[in-house]
């Protein structure tokens, strides 16, 4: 078995760039895309320089650095600046939600979408615990948050 692999190391770059393609899919960020891509170009070398592994994990490294330095970023640029693109803080706009506790102009607490995020008032007036309310804004990591069944008022 070890025979077969030292004279088929690219194989094994094959199934480690396939995997990592694949698991790029989990997050999304293009990290595991840009190490894909070192493993296969890994798997070049391989093919090229059969019994120096030491050439194959240099090629791969460098690679995945330089995808990783170069090409992410500007693909994520581009992903970003692209019709239609929301991050998740712009999804939060609008969301329902249910005040954890009493949230108050200067803080507290609301549970939206599942998750527990700082909040407070948007019209600066106490929320009681468990009422209904709809983020109007999101600044940094707090939701601005209003009653669901109160209409807007100006500030």
């Amino acid at each position: 078995m070890l025979e077969w692999l030292a004279e088929n190391w690219w194989i094994a770059w094959l199934v480690l760039a396939g995997g990592l393609a694949v698991s790029e899919m989990l997050t999304l960020d293009m990290t595991l895309l840009m190490l894909a891509g070192g493993a296969l170009a890994g798997a070049g070398a391989a093919v090229l320089f059969p019994g120096l592994v030491w050439v194959h994990i240099l090629v791969a490294v460098v690679v995945a650095v330089a995808l990783l330095g170069l090409l992410r970023p500007e693909i994520l640029r581009r992903l970003h600046k692209g019709r239609g693109y929301r991050s998740t803080f712009d999804q939060l706009l609008g969301s329902k939600g249910r005040a954890a506790g009493e949230i108050t102009a200067s803080g507290g607490e609301a549970l939206v979408n599942g998750e527990t995020w700082s909040a407070r008032s948007w019209d600066g007036e106490p929320i009681a615990s468990g009422v209904p309310v709809e983020v109007i804004e999101v600044e940094g990591l707090t939701v601005v948050v209003h009653p669901q069944d109160k209409p807007l008022s100006s500030r």
